[in-house]
């Protein structure tokens, strides 16, 4: 681990050689993979028989630590109680994935037995998982988390302790120099002795030598230090870059089978960062490669849930329904076939295009527009969504069961009821997608944006390669709350409601966008939430 070799303030270049001599190294970054500004990881999950309310804070340096909180649900394995819970971090897939290390124990609380804490080393970046091993009065139980692990950027070293450290070079050379000085006029006269005048010139020219070198050490480790910084930045996560262009369609579309219209184009870039990444290796998540969010900007009071086509390597195309001009920020989620998920955005400006009729799982939601007046930055919006229900074009209604104002990076499962025009639950709910609902977590300044599922932040892909690690015929079925990819579709007695665990980023203003799905309709609410500062520990 190095320093950045960017900005360095106070005493430069005797820190920097200071530095060399202690090999003191910080770095620190912000994760951005998965998500846009959300690097926490908040998941749902059943050790069964247990159930766990996990939050992982990935490591903001790699290798670094990442801190973990787990919240055991008493309510779970017929009210018996978690006694002990192990971790261990795993490789998501490869040959290391099947040779787990020994696993550390997480301290448990002493106010709540069911609330614990851990702490764990991710040595690489790529696809981790956490592996929980669970025990309790009911025997034990197993649910791996996957973990998304980069480094993102670098950051210069605060200004005191480049003063500090500077200070101490300083110390440090004019004591090299004092000693060079002394022993050159000193060393071979007798006890007692004075130095005559060609001792003092001896040690000038000594004192001078020792001065050059010095400045050379120092020279040379500035060069030194940039080489092991720019070698170190090619570790430094970067996304991937996405273009997205509007284009006339030529043929019908495989899906839709709309012919011509309009078509949005998206081209995929690697900018550069692990050898291992490329650009035709994205698996089916929700039975797509691509789930991509349009909200128009700056109100965001149109919403589109799509699912672009692959047609080539790095390139998608979306046959566009139906939609109203203006600036719209995209968001395109896709996994690699290691589990690694990224979030690619770009930003189209779009005229009014006569598009084809919204078909399978795509889907719209329209909302009142956030107040272009801004008050302070990060401040709530004037004129929120009012209360927590959301009526629906067709006379459905959707609350929010537990609206509130919370601090920013509190885990909290946000949950929401869908009503039929009666107030009813709707006799014909149906699972969107294989789960029970969506939502897109959306800052008002667009710097956060996530996509949540009912089982937390993961993506589902990943979250099924970690299962079948485990137990795979108990696990596939029964894993995560709220998932179900496969086999439950003709389901009678879908719930209509569904809880989302997440948790705020920063704070400041936020639109939930979230989407359950009764017979053939997607319906999608909209609900404005606001988030304080995170309390300090």
């Amino acid at each position: 681990m190095i320093f950045s070799a960017s900005s360095r303030r106070g005493s430069r270049w005797l820190g920097r050689w200071l530095q060399l001599i202690a090999a003191l190294g910080l770095v620190c970054s912000t994760p951005a993979w998965a998500h846009v500004g959300s690097p926490d990881i908040y998941a749902d999950g059943n050790a069964e028989p247990y159930r766990l309310f996990v939050t992982v804070r990935p490591p903001l340096v790699i290798p670094g630590v990442a801190e973990i909180e787990v919240r055991a649900d008493p309510a779970s394995a017929n009210g018996s109680l978690v006694s002990g819970i192990e971790i261990a971090p795993i490789p998501l897939t490869g040959e290391a994935s099947l040779h787990p290390p020994v696993a550390d124990a997480m301290k448990q609380s002493g106010q709540d037995k069911q609330f614990f804490t851990g702490a764990l080393w991710i040595m690489a970046s790529g696809s981790w998982q956490v592996r929980f091993t669970v025990n309790g009065s009911q025997g034990q139980g197993v649910l791996s988390i996957p973990v998304p692990a980069t480094s993102s950027s670098t950051k210069g070293m605060q200004a005191g302790l480049g003063i500090l450290l500077g200070g101490f070079g300083l110390l440090l050379v004019v004591g090299v120099i004092g000693i060079v000085g002394a022993a050159a006029r000193d060393a071979q006269l007798p006890p007692g002795a004075k130095a005559g005048d060609a001792g003092r010139k001896r040690a000038l020219i000594a004192m001078g030598v020792a001065l050059v070198l010095m400045v050379g050490a120092v020279v040379f480790g500035e060069i030194w230090w940039k080489g092991e910084a720019d070698a170190y930045g090619k570790y430094v996560y970067k996304p991937l870059t996405m273009q997205a262009t509007l284009a006339p369609g030529q043929s019908p579309s495989p899906s839709s089978g709309q012919p011509g219209g309009q078509v949005l184009k998206l081209s995929i870039k690697d900018p550069g960062w692990l050898k291992s990444r490329r650009l035709d290796d994205f698996v089916l998540d929700h039975d797509h490669l691509m789930h991509l969010y349009l909200l128009r900007e700056p109100g965001l009071d149109l919403v589109y849930h799509l699912h672009p086509e692959q047609i080539a390597p790095g390139e998608f195309q979306l046959a566009m329904p139906a939609v109203p001009a203006g600036l719209y920020q995209v968001y395109a989620d896709v996994v690699h076939v290691t589990g690694f998920p990224e979030t690619l955005v770009a930003r189209v400006e779009l005229p009014e295009i006569a598009g084809r009729p919204l078909a399978g799982d795509d889907a719209k939601g329209t909302v009142q527009a956030l107040s272009p007046l801004r008050g302070l930055p990060n401040a709530c919006p004037i004129n929120p969504v009012a209360g927590p229900q959301f009526r629906l074009p067709d006379g459905f209604t959707m609350s929010w069961n537990n609206p509130a104002k919370l601090a920013a990076k509190t885990p909290q499962v946000f949950a929401f009821t869908l009503l039929d025009p009666n107030g009813k639950p709707p006799s014909d709910m149906a699972l969107y997608m294989g789960m029970v609902g969506h939502a897109a977590f959306v800052k008002d300044d667009g710097t956060v944006f996530a996509h949540v599922h009912p089982s937390g932040t993961v993506s589902m892909a990943a979250l099924m390669m970690a299962a079948e690690q485990n137990q795979p015929q108990q696990l596939k079925a029964s894993t995560m709350a709220g998932m179900n990819m496969t086999g439950m579709a003709g389901a009678s007695h879908n719930p209509n409601s569904v809880g989302f665990p997440y948790g705020f980023p920063t704070a400041g203003a936020y639109r939930i966008f979230v989407q359950m799905k009764h017979g053939q309709t997607v319906e999608t609410g909209a609900f404005d939430a606001c988030a304080d500062s995170a309390h300090s520990n």
